[in-house]
């Protein structure tokens, strides 16, 4: 299970996407006894076990003298865990979410957002060929940015997201304008999967992973029904899902990925560890990796949505960094 990390093995690595060392859904804090790798090693727990102290034993017996934790605020997390156990940590914030706290960017999102945007104008030919509408439902699941983000680039299209449960009716009303208007006769609506419509309920279902995440997902589909039942329109309703996070990398998240590595390599060989790589106001910088779990990073509704047009704001960008704060 090991893969060391020379010059022949990490050549490539930049040119496509995915990770050569896999990825999990493992926290070893919180670990199930029901757990695959335990049941196949044989290996029974009662309830719920924090396996930390083996975590730290094997990276001992590995020689591993400092990690790299890279991704989102669950791994991110656990990063901070073991620092304060002692561990030389640096954490690299990776989630298409782009919801780490401590940071105005995330590898992964520009590709997200500009895979979404293709997906978005592919699906303009089946729904302006048959006069509908459209319900395109992106990953988010506390937080917006992606949907706003793709609002932005696609331009015209109305977005829901998590931070603000949202009218049906009103949604309803925006999109019959929309169409009213288009020459092609259809409009979009982008839906984050965790947003929900006012008094409802997010939509997840499914078995919890071991961070104590349900699956999201449904609200593209409940939102197509409304419309269709209010307007007697047929509308058409895809998720994009693993689309979003699919394919290689794009030429930002090259560049992004490419400096925070850097930037890690030096704080490592610096012994300048319990550090997050960052960006803030538009500049790389590092940020000490607790920020991660200080607070939750999430849409500004006031500074950058608009309630009543459920869309992105357009005003006042003038000294704004490049990723929005």
């Amino acid at each position: 299970h090991l893969i060391p990390l020379n010059r022949a093995s990490v050549r490539r690595i930049d040119r496509t996407g995915g990770t050569i060392l896999r990825t999990s859904r493992t926290n070893p804090v919180n670990v199930n006894h029901n757990a695959d790798l335990l049941k196949y090693r044989g290996i029974r727990l009662e309830g719920k076990t924090d396996l930390t102290e083996d975590v730290l034993k094997n990276l001992d017996r590995l020689e591993i003298d400092a990690l790299v934790a890279i991704g989102g605020d669950d791994t991110l997390s656990y990063a901070v865990h073991l620092k304060n156990k002692g561990f030389p940590v640096v954490g690299v914030p990776k989630t298409m979410d782009n919801d780490v706290n401590g940071t105005e960017y995330c590898i992964g999102f520009s590709s997200a957002i500009s895979r979404s945007l293709l997906m978005i104008d592919n699906l303009r030919t089946p729904m302006g060929s048959h006069e509908r509408f459209g319900v395109i439902e992106l990953f988010g699941r506390n937080a917006g940015f992606t949907a706003l983000y793709a609002a932005y680039v696609s331009r015209g299209d109305r977005c829901v997201i998590p931070e603000l449960d949202f009218d049906p009716d009103h949604l309803v009303s925006l999109l019959e304008s929309d169409r009213d208007k288009n020459p092609s006769n259809y409009a979009i609506a982008l839906v984050s999967e965790g947003a929900k419509p006012v008094g409802g309920q997010i939509i997840q279902g499914g078995k919890a992973d071991q961070y104590g995440h349900l699956k999201l997902g449904g609200i593209g589909d409940w939102t197509a029904a409304y419309i269709e039942e209010r307007t007697g329109y047929q509308t058409i309703v895809q998720r994009l899902g693993y689309f979003m996070r699919s394919g290689s990398p794009d030429a930002l998240d090259k560049l992004v990925a490419g400096f925070f590595g850097n930037i890690a390599f030096d704080c490592i060989m610096e012994g300048d560890f319990g550090k997050l790589m960052s960006i803030i106001d538009g500049k790389y910088t590092t940020v000490p990796i607790e920020e991660v779990t200080s607070a939750k990073r999430i849409v500004d509704v006031k500074k950058f949505y608009n309630e009543e047009r459920y869309r992105p704001r357009y005003k006042n960008m003038k000294g704004l960094p490049l990723f929005l704060k």
